[in-house]
């Protein structure tokens, strides 16, 4: 009896486990599906930071994260163009239930990875595309040097962002109350509250406070404090129990990791075709192996990539570096180069 109750529960698990595993199937690559489908991405932003998703006096957006928006439309279309991809703006509050609702298929939106978002949220993270933390935009005729000098200031921050707990949690280490917060929906509206002097000092992300600064009335008369007050791992955010979108995410944003790691970027890459190197053909798509292929996509599609939007340093260059953020010595530089970009093999 004992023996028929152990294999009748073994049976009962196996079957739960491959019911549960249907389930997962079943759901896995809907995403995908729905962008094929529709023929075209839409992607998730911030807008309205410089350096990262702007959109200019014609409509166009630029920007490290619409960046990589484009290389996801190319590597599952072959072309970024207004009838493959769709940028859509989103503010942080309304961030993750758009793309729960199914509203945007990936956020590309200098969104942090935390475990209660990774675990809480039905979402999984891509690679990290931009390393950043968090730091102190304040006046410089006010003398702040550090969060040390701000007892009783009052902080202009984003609603419903990693920023707003990060702030309270330094503050409170260090005076033992929590901090006068003065909240707005993005960035924008931080600035506008900073400039109108509603609050002492703004915080958020140091790339985000260069951005702002830039574009600020009067950049010369602020300055981003050395205080860096979090880790925040910027990047690709899509919906669970998709590998098949995930895959592609994914591989897109190593694309531009492996280029640059190569060599490889949209000027020189015509150079490259005719290179005896396996690792440049494999990457390339030129050799028999199908790595395209396996993702239901072309197996050119990292040399379309690079060809059309460039290696992650030519991606930098030109969306970060007018920021006055400098890449050398950075977290965001290569692994070669005493950083944390380390594309898996590509093979």
């Amino acid at each position: 009896m004992r023996k028929f109750r152990i294999t009748t529960l073994v049976a009962m698990v196996l079957a739960l486990a491959l019911a549960s595993f249907s389930v997962v199937s079943a759901q896995d690559g809907d995403v995908l599906d729905d962008i094929l489908d529709r023929g075209f991405v839409n992607c998730g932003v911030s807008g309205g930071l410089a350096g990262f998703s702007i959109q200019d006096d014609e409509g166009q957006w630029s920007g490290l994260d619409v960046d990589f928006c484009r290389a996801l439309a190319i590597a599952i279309f072959g072309e970024a163009s207004d009838d493959t991809l769709r940028i859509i703006p989103l503010t942080a509050d309304v961030r993750f239930t758009a793309l729960q609702a199914g509203e945007v298929d990936v956020l590309h939106r200098n969104t942090t990875w935390t475990l209660t978002r990774d675990v809480t949220l039905g979402s999984d993270f891509g690679p990290t595309t931009f390393y950043d933390g968090q730091g102190l935009l304040a006046r410089l005729e006010d003398g702040f040097t550090s969060l040390a000098d701000m007892e009783g200031a009052a902080f202009c921050s984003t609603s419903g962002t990693t920023t707003e707990k990060n702030i309270t949690d330094a503050y409170r280490a260090i005076f033992g109350e929590d901090p006068v917060l003065v909240l707005g929906p993005g960035p924008q509206e931080n600035l506008a509250d900073f400039e109108a002097g509603a609050c002492d000092v703004l915080t958020s992300d140091k790339s985000q406070l260069a951005a702002l600064r830039a574009t600020s009335a009067n950049p010369a008369a602020y300055a981003v404090l050395p205080d860096t007050l979090s880790k925040e791992p910027l990047g690709p955010m899509y919906l669970e129990n998709n590998s098949a979108l995930a895959d592609i995410v994914n591989w897109s944003v190593f694309a531009t990791f492996t280029a640059e790691e190569l060599g490889i970027t949209s000027e020189n890459i015509g150079e490259f075709m005719d290179s005896d190197d396996v690792n440049v053909q494999r990457f390339l798509g030129l050799t028999e192996e199908g790595f395209g292929e396996a993702m239901g996509i072309s197996n050119s599609f990292a040399a379309d990539i690079i060809a059309a939007v460039g290696s992650y340093a030519e991606i930098y260059e030109r969306n970060v570096v007018p920021l006055g953020i400098a890449r050398e010595g950075s977290l965001n530089a290569l692994w070669l180069d005493g950083g944390l970009l380390y594309p898996p093999a590509w093979r």
